[in-house]
């Protein structure tokens, strides 16, 4: 344990120090700030007498300067810190020669990568949790509603999904650095996939369900519902897909059931106002998104560990 805490504290001090995250940490700063200020901006807009989460609107509100949400932000910028927090965590070690000399203390294996691993969650927890605690206090000063007490533990579970989201690519990236030699290759690795999984997959997706569901305007409800079915289904193998369904649940109460879209779209469109769901019932339906987030963060962990441990290395 002792050798572990060390790992942990000297790796938690190089993040906090390192040039790379302050400057990701200024820009993150700085697109949450401008998001919530938009956001602050047009959220009377869409606010009337009957409207409920009013506090909540802060996070999904966009505007026509900054036409995208404080959520999506997030899922843009966290996979790139989590991706920077552990690219370079072994395989930088074991270019420099430092591996084998830190080895060849009393050290045990496994506390070097799980001290890496467990700082830079945490330094990534630290981020996350500070820039929603920022932009939900300018956003309580500037339209003066407070949270209920509801919207507090919804945010609080907002925090907890955007942590395991970056844990992921996180890990994702631990496991390039420990397969690959050079930090370049594991960067561009985790980056190339990551490209993939955010941009493309919907667009895979789409076209699957397309050619298996064909549908045009003049389709019926049921075929359209089986087509958006089959593109859901395919576009959850992203992590960006499940993050972005579950950040939709918890901030977003009203629409309950991401699968039900259509339906609820049909009842908006009928002046027909769905009721909000309570929390609890919130997270039974994010529950099979967290947990596959959550077990796509241990596979890959778990893959990184075994090889790390299996590794062989020399001194130089």
């Amino acid at each position: 344990m002792s050798g572990l805490m060390a790992i942990f504290w000297k790796e938690l001090a190089d993040h906090f120090s390192s040039k790379r995250f302050i400057i990701l940490s200024l820009l993150i700063y700085m697109a949450g700030v401008a998001t919530i200020y938009v956001a602050a901006q047009n959220i009377r807009s869409g606010v009337t007498e009957t409207t409920q989460f009013i506090f909540l609107r802060l996070f999904i509100v966009s505007g026509e300067t900054i036409p995208f949400s404080f959520p999506f932000f997030l899922s843009l910028f966290i996979p790139i810190v989590g991706i920077a927090l552990g690219f370079d965590a072994i395989n930088s070690e074991r270019t420099s020669g430092n591996l084998s000399r830190i080895l060849s203390q009393p050290l045990y294996r496994d506390s070097v990568v799980n001290g890496k691993f467990l700082a830079g969650l945490v330094t990534l927890a630290i981020l996350v949790a500070s820039i929603v605690v920022l932009v939900a206090g300018m956003g309580l000063r500037m339209i003066g509603v407070p949270p209920t007490a509801e919207e507090i533990l919804r945010l609080f579970a907002f925090i907890f999904v955007s942590i395991i989201y970056g844990a992921f690519w996180m890990s994702l990236a631990v496991l390039f650095s420990v397969f690959f030699g050079r930090t370049a290759t594991s960067a561009l690795a985790s980056i190339a996939l990551w490209i993939f999984l955010f941009l493309f997959m919907s667009m895979i997706a789409g076209a699957i369900a397309g050619a298996i569901v064909p549908i045009d305007q003049n389709s019926s409800l049921e075929l359209v519902a089986h087509n958006d079915e089959i593109y859901r289904t395919i576009s959850r193998i992203s992590p960006s897909t499940l993050y972005g369904e579950t950040v939709q649940v918890l901030l977003m109460p009203e629409l309950g059931n991401p699968s039900l879209t259509l339906m609820l779209i049909s009842m908006y469109a009928g002046g027909m106002i769905p009721t909000p769901l309570p929390l609890g019932q919130s997270l039974l339906i994010i529950w099979p998104q967290l947990t596959s987030l959550i077990a796509l963060t241990a596979l890959c962990f778990a893959g990184s560990y075994i090889r790390f441990m299996r590794e062989e290395i020399r001194s130089t």
